[in-house]
C-alpha cells in the first residue's frame, strides 16, 4: 500500500511516497519517492494553483496511493502565507479526493509526536528520524520533502497501531465468546447429568 504525504505550500509543496514492506529496514517502511513542487512567485496565484494542481494530479496517477495525507493547516503568523498554504492545501485535498484516494489530515504536532516522540521537535530532528525510519543514506532534503515523508510515516504508524488494536479486540471478543459457549455447554451437561431418566 502506497501512502503519499503532502506538505502543502504554494511556492514549495513537498510530497513523499512511502510503502510498508515487512522485514525491510528498522520500521518495515520504504521510501518510494520524495520531492518538492515549486511554482514561480512571478506568476499570478490562479496560474500557480493550476500548475500545482496539474503536478499533484500527475503524481497521483504515477504512484496511485491508497491514502493521501495532507498536513492540516492550523496557524500561520503571516496572513498572506496562511492564505497561500490554505489554497495549496485545498488543491491537494481536492486532487486526492478526485483521484479516489482516502484523504487524511494530521496536525504538525501529531506528525512530530508520531515520528520523533516529541510534539515540539525541530525540523532537523524530524529529518533525522525520517532518515532513520526509512533507512536513507542521508537526511532527506529539502525539509518540505522530509515533512511529506513524515506525514506518510505518521499515517502508516497509526494505521499499524489501529490494525493491532482491532486484532487484539477481535481476539478478546472471540476468546470471550468461546468462554461463554464453553460455560453454557458445561452448565447444560451438568443439568442433563443431574436429571433422572
Amino acid at each position: 500500500m502506497f501512502v503519499m504525504g503532502i506538505d502543502p505550500g504554494l511556492s514549495r509543496c513537498g510530497y513523499g511516497v512511502v510503502e510498508r514492506v515487512p522485514g525491510v529496514g528498522r520500521a518495515g517502511l520504504r521510501a518510494v519517492a520524495a520531492g518538492v513542487i515549486t511554482t514561480p512567485v512571478s506568476d499570478g496565484i490562479p496560474s500557480r494553483l493550476a500548475a500545482l494542481g496539474a503536478e499533484l494530479r500527475a503524481l497521483l496517477v504515477e504512484y496511485d496511493p491508497s491514502v493521501v495525507v495532507v498536513e492540516r493547516v492550523l496557524f500561520q503568523a503571516n496572513a498572506r502565507t496562511a492564505m497561500a498554504v490554505g489554497q495549496a492545501s485545498g488543491m491537494a485535498l481536492a486532487a486526492a479526493s478526485i483521484h479516489g484516494a482516502e484523504v487524511i489530515q494530521y496536525s504538525p504536532n501529531e506528525v512530530k509526536m508520531a515520528v520523533t516522540g516529541y510534539g515540539a521537535a525541530t525540523k532537523a530532528q524530524v529529518q533525522t528520524m525520517v532518515q532513520k525510519l526509512l533507512d536513507l543514506e542521508s537526511v532527506p532534503r529539502p525539509p518540505d520533502a522530509a515533512d511529506a515523508l513524515a506525514l506518510a510515516i505518521c499515517h502508516l504508524g497509526r494505521a499499524g497501531l489501529g490494525a493491532a488494536a482491532n486484532a487484539a479486540a477481535n481476539a478478546a471478543a472471540n476468546a470471550a465468546a468461546t468462554a461463554a459457549a464453553t460455560a453454557a455447554a458445561t452448565a447444560a451437561a451438568t443439568r442433563a447429568a443431574g436429571t433422572p431418566s
